[in-house]
């Protein structure tokens, strides 16, 4: 049996480094850590479509392991603020007349994979930026208060639900270990009870009462939830995260 001949081992390997690619640096498995703030916002069956006007704060705290120059996994925790209230935008005049509203705290966990599309941190690069994509998964714990319509009282509830992350954003290389990046998420959920108007309730007329009778009796009469969509919300913030450990590999 052959002895290893490690000086020979070492070698091999920095020359499998070295030839990698005659114009690169190789950058392997480095880890960042970091947060940011920025806004988040709802839609479901509160609202249909995004209204910057009921918004609350999200901020976040990360950690990443870049496995080159181009993947990474992510892994952090996001807390944000979502509210909604018919009396701001009502989508329609029964929602006007629903007066529902709701407001709350959702902590998500997550882990998403990251793709650049410009290889920024090489040293020989002509770009000091790159735009990005993400994808992952996650789950998301909700503490709100709120009430459905304007003949029920307002009640605390809690409730949780599967997220899919997606989206994407821009970063900036501001030095060889500092980063800075705007980002842009959409979180669809598995649920629609983070509004409370879940679409459980037993299907009911639209009135019990005729017209023009008192206008809490006339909300509590009405089946506001939508079954064919789940709710959503949406992340857009700045984050700025620092580079712990760079392996590289330079050509010569």
């Amino acid at each position: 049996m052959k002895k290893i001949n490690f000086k020979n081992l070492i070698s091999l390997l920095l020359g499998c480094c070295l030839v990698y690619s005659p114009a690169a640096v190789v950058v392997a498995q480095s880890y960042e850590i970091g947060g940011g703030i920025g806004t988040a916002v709802y839609s479901g069956d509160i609202i249909r479509k995004i209204d910057t006007g009921q918004s609350g704060l999200q901020g976040t705290l990360f950690g990443k392991r870049n496995f080159d120059n181009v993947w990474s996994l992510k892994v952090g925790v996001n807390v944000a603020e979502l509210m909604a209230a018919d009396s701001i935008l009502p989508i329609d005049a029964m929602a006007s007349l629903r007066q529902g509203y709701f407001t709350g705290r959702v902590t998500e966990l997550s882990a998403t994979m990251e793709f650049n599309f410009l290889d920024y941190v090489n040293h020989k690069s002509e770009f000091r930026f790159s735009p990005y994509a993400f994808f992952g998964m996650g789950y998301a714990f909700v503490n709100a208060k709120g009430r459905i319509n304007a003949a029920t009282p307002v009640q605390k509830y809690q409730t949780g639900t599967l997220v899919i992350p997606f989206g994407g954003g821009l970063k900036f290389l501001l030095t060889n270990q500092l980063n800075l990046a705007l980002e842009l998420g959409f979180r669809p959920t598995t649920s629609d009870a983070l509004d409370q108007l879940d679409s459980t309730l037993p299907a009911l007329p639209r009135y019990e009462t005729p017209l023009g009778s008192d206008p809490k009796a006339l909300a509590k009469s009405l089946n506001f939830g939508n079954p064919n969509s789940k709710d959503w919300y949406y992340f857009l913030g700045l984050t700025v995260s620092y580079t712990l450990t760079k392996a590289r590999c330079f050509t010569y």
